[in-house]
């Protein structure tokens, strides 16, 4: 595959994966996909801190990614450490490492800024002129709301109530709802949009067709499906979860957190579903870069 100086990148360092995205002119037609596997909920200690297996992790995938992101002659590469090593008490000693050793420096977002980034890419994702949006976007360790009816949302919200995170430390629903609540107000007139990794494969797991079958396939999840399964899957071992549709064997874990926070988030909102948007903050990033290239980190 033949490279080129307009191309620019994305390096999602996650709990799950280390995902090095590289586009033109627009996120919808990527260049390059490298994905590599991690495993970084099994290397936290107890007070939340990487561990030398997941420094080690850490450091042999972003590597790989920088090595294919010269290969390809990426112009520019921004690399994102998410809420697994932004919150690591340990973090500050781990990006020196990575960039030390790897050659490229995690940088981390504020959780509103990754808000931000997820209702612009939400909003280009929905066509020109969606109209009021209310994006929700629950990861492992915080849970993002932004809603707004123009370029710019009027509210941004990040909560410390990440699938990854409750399943470490379990919060009472309703504290989840009250807080969302107090905070976001009143949006029931707003289209509400899922945008993370839990909301697909929980509307997968409701019956929604997955996202091999194309980009023009609307796949919603319905608060009625969802209260379903939330005590169906906090009866059901690991194993078991992860043979379910839409339940991936590595985030078999977490799930039924994260259809407990869906719930709540639903709940707290007044919406009875929930649009499916397949693009997020790597998204709304990548959108940023190829307007401006102030944000990015050049490949050495």
């Amino acid at each position: 595959m033949s490279g080129g100086p307009d191309q620019v990148g994305v390096l999602d360092v996650g709990c799950f994966s280390a995902h090095l995205v590289v586009v033109r002119d627009t996120p919808a037609h990527p260049v390059v996909s490298h994905k590599t596997r991690l495993r970084l909920d099994r290397c936290l200690d107890p007070d939340g801190a990487l561990t030398r297996e997941g420094v080690e992790q850490v450091v042999a995938a972003v590597r790989q990614a920088r090595l294919v992101a010269e290969r390809e002659d990426v112009r520019a590469v921004l690399p994102w450490a998410t809420s697994v090593l932004r919150d690591a008490p340990n973090a500050p000693e781990v990006f020196a490492e990575v960039e030390d050793r790897a050659g490229l420096r995690l940088r981390v977002l504020a959780g509103e800024d990754e808000a931000r980034f997820a209702y612009d890419a939400a909003r280009h994702w929905h066509g020109p002129d969606p109209g009021p949006l209310l994006v929700l976007d629950i990861g492992g360790g915080t849970v993002e709301v932004a809603a707004g009816s123009g370029p710019e949302p009027d509210v941004v919200v990040s909560l410390p109530y990440g699938a990854r995170s409750l399943t470490r430390r379990p919060v009472d629903p309703e504290v989840v709802r009250s807080a969302v609540v107090a905070a976001v107000g009143d949006v029931r007139d707003h289209r509400a949009v899922g945008c993370s990794k839990v909301f697909q494969q929980l509307a997968r797991l409701a019956g929604a067709r997955p996202q091999r079958d194309g980009p023009c396939v609307r796949r919603t999840l319905h608060l009625s499906d969802l209260r379903l399964w939330v005590p169906r899957l906090a009866a059901m071992p690991e194993r078991k979860r992860a043979q379910l549709p839409g339940i991936s064997r590595h985030r078999a874990g977490q799930c039924a957190a994260g259809a407990l926070v869906a719930e709540a988030l639903m709940t707290a909102v007044g919406h009875e579903e929930v649009d499916i948007c397949p693009w997020s903050t790597r998204e709304g990033l990548l959108l940023a870069l190829t307007k401006a290239g102030d944000m990015t980190c050049q490949v050495a």
